[in-house]
């Protein structure tokens, strides 16, 4: 297998083995990149690798299991290509995939922990400060697109786990998009009552909810879905106490010791709530096709899993044709945008002919009218000096005296120096039109 490996083509199996076989960063020197492009192609292809930290602990005998490598689905990239002799930098450099034919499937029932979902909440607990009730916010960003509280991280990722398994169970593959795939992740809103604008409309507001690099995305045959799990928050009274906010329904304090617990007031604050909201969107940038699935006290969405599953298999042709859609407006939106940059290209052409043609005139009028001056002056100093040869010795010295004064006091001029730094308007810009094709 490792022979293989500086053919033209290394397939995800070759690339699995040997991403488990050896540190990264060696891997990376076979193929002459760096390990953070490596790590891109791995992404590409969709094959899993050690975490940071993994090597160290298989000498110590206590490193995790190695998980298995997730089977492709429709339209996913089987091979990667890399280019023989000296590469290119890395940041130069493309990752190039190849998909192989593959035949719809209906997968084994899928169980235990999803890949994306291992080591996924060592990840979520490792992250930025926030306070009790607010969202986590890791500082990892290349995660499964899930948003929760401490509280609440355990229920969104069985939740995330248990989707993604019926997923896969029905033949459809649920993975991380690659940063090649330039599918996109709209904004999400957390909260459980979403208030509307005159118009109908969500009013604009900045929110600090964490988000991923990158879309979680399910393979409907051909078709992405983006698929985002998100603990909703609640407009919720807190008051600050002793340093600390504190749900004022959990406030409980008697008249006589108020007077002990120096300055406090009340707020108002979004805080989860515990219940989740799945959202299912097309993860192009604009296309607003989306189902949003939300819990109620009462229901969890656990229990509709396989309803969820299958409206996202009713959606396929809609999303499908609203993709198709999309592309065409892209490639109409692409023409325009070349057109436009062409008309500009050359209004910009002409400005700069006509520019380069007036400041080339006005440049000659210069030489012109310097060359004026100096044949005029030339001509003063050569009648004095004729004049003075007529003059007595005496009066001859005193006026030639002068003259050499007078040149002195002008300088040196060479009405050819003008002309020689005259720019032709050629010279100064040449037109595309005259421009040789490359």
């Amino acid at each position: 297998m490792i022979d293989r490996m500086w053919l033209s083509m290394v397939s995800r199996e070759e690339l699995y083995s040997l991403v488990w076989s050896i540190p990264m960063v060696k891997v990376a020197a076979k193929f002459s990149v760096s390990g953070s492009y490596m790590a891109r192609v791995c992404s590409a292809l969709n094959v899993p690798r050690p975490d940071r930290g993994y090597w160290a602990k298989l000498e110590a005998g206590k490193a995790p299991d190695r998980p298995v490598l997730p089977e492709s689905s429709v339209g996913e990239p089987q091979f990667w290509s890399h280019s023989d002799g000296e590469p290119a930098s890395a940041d130069a450099r493309i990752v190039t995939v190849t998909s192989a034919p593959s035949k719809p499937r209906i997968g084994p029932t899928a169980k235990g922990v999803h890949t994306l979902i291992h080591n996924a909440k060592q990840h979520y607990e490792r992250g930025y400060k926030v306070d009790e009730g607010q969202l986590l916010r890791p500082y990892k960003r290349q995660l499964v697109d899930v948003a929760a509280s401490a509280a609440g991280l355990d229920k969104a990722l069985a939740l995330a786990n248990e989707l993604f398994n019926a997923l896969e169970s029905s033949g459809h593959r649920v993975r991380l998009a690659t940063s090649i795939s330039r599918l996109y992740r709209p904004h999400i809103d957390e909260r459980e009552e979403v208030p509307k604008s005159k118009h109908g409309e969500h009013p604009h507001r900045n929110s600090t909810v964490w988000q991923p690099a990158v879309p979680t995305v399910a393979y409907i045959g051909d078709v992405p879905f983006g698929l985002a799990v998100i603990e909703m928050t609640e407009e919720t009274v807190m008051r600050y106490l002793n340093g600390q906010y504190v749900r004022e329904s959990e406030f409980k304090a008697s008249k006589s010791s108020r007077s002990l617990m120096g300055h406090t007031w009340t707020t108002t604050k979004a805080i989860a709530c515990g219940r989740l909201r799945l959202i299912v969107y097309a993860p192009k940038h604009d296309v607003a096709w989306s189902l949003t699935f939300q819990e109620t006290v009462r229901r969890s969405l656990s229990q509709d899993v396989k309803k969820i599953v299958k409206s996202i298999e009713n959606s396929v042709e809609v999303v499908r044709n609203e993709l198709a859609e999309a592309e065409k407006r892209a490639e109409v939106q692409k023409r325009e945008w070349d057109e436009q940059r062409e008309r500009w290209r050359h209004e910009e052409d002409q400005r700069k002919t006509a520019a380069s043609e007036k400041e080339s005139r006005d440049q000659l009028m210069q030489v012109i009218q310097a060359w004026a001056t100096t044949v005029s002056i030339e001509q003063f100093f050569k009648e004095v000096e004729e004049r003075a040869g007529k003059l007595p010795s005496a009066q001859q010295a005193l006026m030639q005296e002068r003259l050499q004064l007078a040149r002195e006091t002008i300088g040196t001029q060479d009405p050819l120096e003008f002309f020689t730094s005259w720019k032709a308007p050629r010279e100064r810009y040449v037109p595309l039109s005259e421009k040789p094709h490359p």
